[in-house]
């Protein structure tokens, strides 16, 4: 009969994304995961096989927490140019409250393992497709209701509006001056008008 978990394996996932995203993938350790994870090494291995295993479910939990919300709010029943903007603001918001100024844990894992792993390749460049298109589905309601322009294509502006999004998911790691990210955002909105 098997043995059931005496964890949460939601909250080992929560823990496994921070651990990683404060270490990187390559500086952490088995033993860093068990300390910070709370679990034994055998209910590690058991549950998630490897290291390799675990880092892509936290990527998959991060990815889909972060895609979700997004599309929640491209598709709420806001004005598109306001959807646009909170989606922005909560990329710098989230970014700039983090006090060890970790950066994205995606950005990282695209820097850092993607070059060298199809798999975290793979789930970077499904974040990428499911953030630019919750940008190109408020882009397209504000071009049919005439609140955004219809003088540039809505994929080439959702692809724009994402490059800001990596820009300021990069730049969090270095600034917090929030005046510099409501700068960029001000801006980057302006190119829908």
């Amino acid at each position: 009969m098997a043995r059931s978990k005496d964890f949460d394996e939601e909250e080992v996932l929560k823990k496994a994304v921070c651990t990683f995203w404060h270490k990187g993938y390559n500086a952490t350790s088995m033993q860093d995961l068990v300390d910070a994870l709370g679990i034994s090494r055998s209910s590690l291995y058991d549950t998630y096989g490897d290291k390799h295993t675990l880092y892509i479910k936290a990527l998959e939990h991060y990815q889909n927490s972060g895609s979700n919300h997004m599309c929640d709010i491209a598709n709420s029943p806001i004005p598109a140019k306001q959807a646009i903007r909170q989606m922005l603001e909560y990329t710098a918001t989230a970014l700039l409250s983090d006090a060890q100024q970790k950066g994205c844990f995606m950005v990282n894992a695209e820097v850092e393992v993607a070059p060298h792993d199809t798999e975290v390749r793979d789930i970077v460049c499904k974040t990428v497709q499911r953030t630019e298109e919750s940008f190109y589905i408020a882009i397209k309601k504000g071009q049919e209701n005439g609140e955004i322009t219809s003088k540039q294509d809505a994929r080439a502006l959702a692809r724009f509006l994402y490059n800001a999004v990596k820009g300021i998911q990069v730049l969090a790691k270095s600034s917090t001056d929030k005046a510099f990210f409501d700068d960029v955002i001000n801006t980057t909105l302006s190119v829908l008008d």
